[in-house]
């Protein structure tokens, strides 16, 4: 197995397990792809949930710019939700992890196709 593939199994235990939920693999596998070379800097990889420099960033770069939703207290909301779901104590929330289930929540799988 590859370095991404073990990766991508170790985010779908942690939706499995932190998150209960049951990861749909094919869409899980195009999310970390779309993430890029930043899964495998140990930095990059995660997103404090409680740093508001770091969730700003999700929201512009993500959900802004790649799922294309427009600026609003959604956007807020449904981050939140994710940092709670994923769970606030969690200190390594893996970014692969938070967009999948940004994602879902917008259904905006279609990205991704």
């Amino acid at each position: 197995m590859s370095k991404r593939d073990d990766l991508i199994e170790k985010y779908a235990a942690d939706l499995k397990e932190k998150c209960g939920v049951t990861p749909d693999m094919d869409f899980l596998r195009k999310v970390t792809i779309g993430c890029g070379p930043s899964i495998y800097n140990r930095d990059a990889s995660t997103v404090s949930g409680s740093d508001a420099a770091e969730l700003e960033t999700v929201k512009k770069n993500f959900l802004m710019k790649k799922l294309g939703l427009p600026d609003g207290q959604n956007l807020d909301g449904a981050i939140d939700a994710v940092m709670e779901q994923y769970g606030r104590s969690e200190r390594s929330k893996y970014r692969a992890v938070v967009y999948y289930l940004l994602a879902k929540h917008f259904n905006k799988e279609s990205v991704y196709k």
